[in-house]
């Protein structure tokens, strides 16, 4: 555990990111900031609505997927782990930029919406836009990240990485350590982040989707700790 009594979840690499600016010309993106009232360079690059436009874009496989951020920020935040105050939940995204969240923080549900309140948070730097902010964006690399968090473990889940069992998963975890999840659809940590990464694991021998990772490992943790039913042993 850290000093402050929470575990730390990272989604590394996360394919969350504006259209970038050689995007911005492409009729698809223009038609689909056209139809929303905004620039190309304030909307997320979505592969389902920017595919032709994204074909020569550099590590393309690793972008425009900002569902699966949405997706796995809920398993999240929405988790007993989060809801006791125990968990802290950063993104740092494909193009080294880092979300933080203010604890407590519900997102929204609906995808749609999800999506504007990312635009904001990208484009503005942190919503809302007065007052205490919920979310906000910082530009950081993920190396500076595991800088700022310090913890004395950094730990990835890959397939790639050494098959074990979630329960040893989680002893490891409550000595204090990161966990790492890469937020993106295809391929492998970046060898930035794999420098970082203390020990990588596999829990299944084939690929899964960052939520399905997540919801496991928090599960894991929440037997660990005895949160769901704390005053009772189960």
């Amino acid at each position: 555990m850290r000093p402050d009594g929470r575990l730390v979840l990272v989604i590394a690499e996360a394919s969350l990111e504006l259209v970038p600016r050689e995007l911005w010309r492409h009729p698809a993106v223009y038609r689909n900031a056209r139809r929303r009232g905004k620039r190309p360079g304030e909307t997320l690059l979505d592969v389902s609505l920017h595919y032709d436009a994204m074909r020569r874009l550099p590590d393309r496989e690793k972008r425009g997927r900002p569902d699966i951020v949405h997706f796995t920020l809920l398993e999240a935040l929405s988790s007993p782990l989060s809801r006791a105050g125990k968990l802290a939940v950063y993104v740092h995204t494909v193009n080294d930029r880092v979300l933080y969240f203010k604890p407590g923080v519900r997102l929204p549900r609906n995808y749609n919406r999800f999506v504007g309140l990312m635009e904001q948070v990208l484009v503005e730097g942190r919503a809302p836009l007065t007052g205490e902010p919920l979310v906000w964006v910082e530009d950081k690399g993920f190396g500076e990240l595991m800088d700022e968090l310090g913890g004395s473990l950094v730990v990835g889940f890959s397939r790639r990485g050494e098959p074990a069992s979630l329960r040893v998963i989680a002893s490891r975890m409550l000595e204090g350590g990161i966990v790492v999840v890469g937020g993106f659809p295809h391929g492998f940590f970046d060898e930035r982040v794999y420098r970082r990464l203390d020990e990588i694991y596999s829990i299944y021998p084939e690929g899964l989707e960052a939520w399905v990772v997540v919801s496991r490992i928090l599960c894991a943790l929440e037997e660990a700790l005895n949160i769901l039913y704390p005053d009772r042993k189960l």
